[in-house]
């Protein structure tokens, strides 16, 4: 134990926790001794962990919190909900018996996604509406805005909001990371995109939801960004550290943002994790951490990550492995190079 601790086990309620950040959270939870109690449909890895207490629910139904009410613990995390009914009705059970309500909210609920650097006082979206017909359709963005709303409204200064951007490492079924480890493994002339100093930001998972407990462990309140790495990073610095891990032919054909765009090569999704000034993504590289920082949050080597990263990769089933779900084809890659070589004059 930490001396936050002072040799007192936290009682943590993990609502989720058997989808992909949930499992690094609550493995870290019981390893430092906490008592973990898990609320879930039960459907999701049953029994993935029997030393802690399983409450079953479903956050949809009219009732669903209904065996959280009752009971009382020290520190609740609530990992993936952006369905605003869902704060409204676990605050609704939980009214009076809860320490603290760590929310996972996003970057993503920024407001004006183009400006550079924003810090925790940036404005968000306007909140979605609770319920009603247009609830559903809001946007995600919306959705976390107004989650985040509910729960400070709820559990005032018991509350905590937590901002990661891009979440990776093992685990990580969007391959939003993992598509750079993977396609440079593979060798060969790789299509990078902008400029090496074009921004680029990350975190990885188990960093993120260690940091989270040790917020339970210090009862430590209030909204976070939560991405890494600790200093300002770019894209090359992100290619170059994870071609380190490799001993290849991999070499970096470095090409503008406008010809990319002329191509329709988008940034996040055909390049994932990489941004640039003026793009509709750039808060998500470029979000501002000094609060995290001096709340605790650190930041495991790149090459840990990549590592741990492609272990697990390579674990997966051979059709998951062959079918990236983000990143550019191989055969699209290939196209858009010969297609700048030529526009160069040099193909």
């Amino acid at each position: 134990m930490n001396d936050v601790l002072n040799g007192a086990p936290r009682r943590m309620l993990v609502l989720g926790g058997t989808g992909y950040i949930g499992p690094h959270l609550v493995s870290h939870a019981l390893a430092r001794g906490h008592a973990v109690t898990l609320f879930n449909r039960g459907k999701t890895k049953p029994g993935l962990f029997p030393k802690a207490e399983q409450l079953i629910g479903d956050r949809n139904a009219a009732d669903g919190h209904a065996a959280l009410r009752g009971r009382a613990w020290d520190v609740v995390f609530d990992l993936p909900t952006t369905n605003p009914q869902w704060i409204v009705n676990a605050a609704d059970a939980l009214k009076g018996n809860v320490g603290q309500y760590v929310f996972v909210s996003s970057t993503g609920a920024y407001k004006d996604y183009t400006r550079s650097f924003p810090d925790e006082t940036h404005p968000v979206m306007d909140p979605a509406p609770i319920d009603g017909p247009t609830a559903a359709t809001a946007s995600y963005g919306a959705k976390k805005s107004r989650c985040e709303q509910l729960v400070m409204e709820a559990f005032g200064a018991g509350g905590t909001v937590v901002r990661p951007g891009l979440i990776v490492g093992p685990g990580d079924l969007t391959d939003r990371f993992t598509y750079w480890p993977v396609r440079i493994e593979r060798g060969g002339e790789i299509l990078a995109p902008g400029t090496p100093d074009d921004p680029a930001q990350w975190i990885d998972v188990r960093d993120l939801t260690e940091w989270m407990v040790r917020l339970g462990e210090s009862r430590t309140t209030g909204i976070f960004n939560a991405v890494g790495p600790r200093t300002i990073c770019g894209i090359g610095e992100l290619l170059y550290g994870i071609k380190a891990c490799f001993a290849n032919d991999a070499q970096f054909t470095w090409v503008p943002q406008p010809f990319l765009a002329e191509q329709k090569v988008r940034s996040w999704g055909d390049m994932p994790v990489w941004s640039y000034p003026g793009a509709s993504t750039v808060a998500f590289c470029t979000s501002v951490i000094e609060k995290a920082v001096a709340a605790g949050l650190t930041f495991r080597p790149l090459a840990t990550t990549v590592r741990d990263a492609m272990t697990w990769y390579h674990a997966r089933p051979a059709a998951e492995q062959e079918r990236l779900r983000a990143g550019i084809a191989p055969e699209r890659e290939r196209e858009v190079l010969a297609l700048w070589h030529t526009r160069r004059g040099d193909g």
